[in-house]
Formats: C-alpha cells, structure tokens, sequence
C-alpha cells in the first residue's frame, strides 16, 4: 500500500496537443531520452502504463529523476538496478491528476522496450506512451482517469492513433501493467462520452480499439 494519500487536485476540463505534440496543459519536463521515429512511420497506438519509484510508493521526484537521468540510485535499494538506464515516456499522470510531458508526442519515447503488436515489433516506433503513477497491487484515482481520458480525447483528435493497450498487451510476460485495477471500461466510457459531448469532433464509431471487448 502507498504510505502517501493523494492531495486534491483540478484536472482542467480539456487538452490540447500543438503541432509539435506538446500539450499545453502539462508540466514540461524536458528528457534527453527520446530520439525520432523512422521515415513515414504514423502514430497508431496508445500504451497505457504504472510506474512507482520506490515500489508501491506515491509522490517525490523519482519517477521524473529517472526519466530525466537524474535518479540517485543509492537512495533507496529499489533504485540501483536501474543503473545505467535510459528510459522515458511521453506523458506521466500523478495520484492526483497533475500531467507530466516528458517527450513531444511527434518524437520516439522510449517507453515500450522489447514489444510487438499485430505483427509489428518496436512498438515505440509508432506509440504514445502514458504512465499513470500506480502499481498493479491498487486502484488508481478518480483525478487519474479524468487526466487520462480527457488526454486521450486530445491525442486521438491530433494523430490517428487506431488502438490503446496495455503495456502487458504489447509485452506478454515481461509486463504486467497496467495491471488488474486499471478500469478499462471506465476509462472507454469516459473517453466515449467526451468525444460524444466534443460536437462530434472524434466520432464513437471512429474512436480507438481497446485490447478487448467492452
């Protein structure tokens, strides 16, 4: 259990992704971990994720120390097996709804690892990647689905992104996450009923395929 109970928080009532694929609702937070996607390689997918640092525990700045190289690995014994690497993802959402920017949508955040979906592999090479601030053992925050579904909204309005999935579905038995409390048909219900209440702007029928039927 997180020894850290979330603060309130208002998530603003909408995103907006610019050309370059910042939203500019988000705390940017600039890593060096990133580097550009192949030549003709469109953005189809969305990676929902957890992360914790130390495990299981909520708040501090060792989630975006590690994305930005910045971690110190001899505070605490969770830490030194991340030595040496290189890591980052596009967006992090906290306990309490606060976004995160860590990479411009557009570039290649290295967030998947080793993955394949549908027959391609390299799953970062056409992904945008979202951690929520979680682990697999709780549920996570009203806030967080809020944040989420209201970025969702705004990525798929920009990028022509066709399915959203966990890391587990990309990375069989090497990931778990986000796990079995993440609320997959909360998180489609919210986002379904944004797009429905967006004038449209994202149709229901047009609206992204989740990793299994809801």
């Amino acid at each position: 259990m997180s020894r850290n109970k979330p603060a309130s928080s208002t998530v603003p009532a909408a995103y907006t992704i610019d050309a370059g694929g910042n939203c500019l609702q988000a705390v940017q937070r600039p890593s060096p971990n990133y580097d550009r996607r192949p030549d003709g390689t469109g953005i189809s997918l969305l990676v929902i994720h957890n992360i914790s640092l130390p495990a299981g525990q909520f708040g501090g700045s060792a989630i975006a120390d590690l994305f930005l190289n910045q971690l110190d690995f001899a505070a605490h014994p969770d830490f030194i097996s991340l030595q040496g690497v290189r890591v980052s993802t596009h967006f992090l959402i906290r306990r309490d709804g606060q976004l995160l920017q860590f990479v411009p949508a557009g570039l290649r955040a290295w967030h998947a690892g080793v993955s394949s979906f549908q027959g391609r592999s390299a799953c970062n090479d056409f992904s945008v990647g979202i951690e929520l601030e979680g682990t697999d053992q709780q549920a996570f925050e009203k806030a967080q689905y809020q944040a989420l579904y209201r970025l969702t909204l705004a990525l798929i309005q920009r990028y022509p992104i066709q399915h959203i999935v966990g890391h587990q579905d990309i990375a069989p038995g090497r990931k778990t996450d986000p796990g079995p409390h993440f609320d997959w048909k909360q998180y489609k219900k919210l986002l379904t009923q944004a797009a429905q209440q967006a004038s449209m702007l994202v149709p229901t029928h047009a609206l992204p395929s989740f990793p299994f039927m809801l």
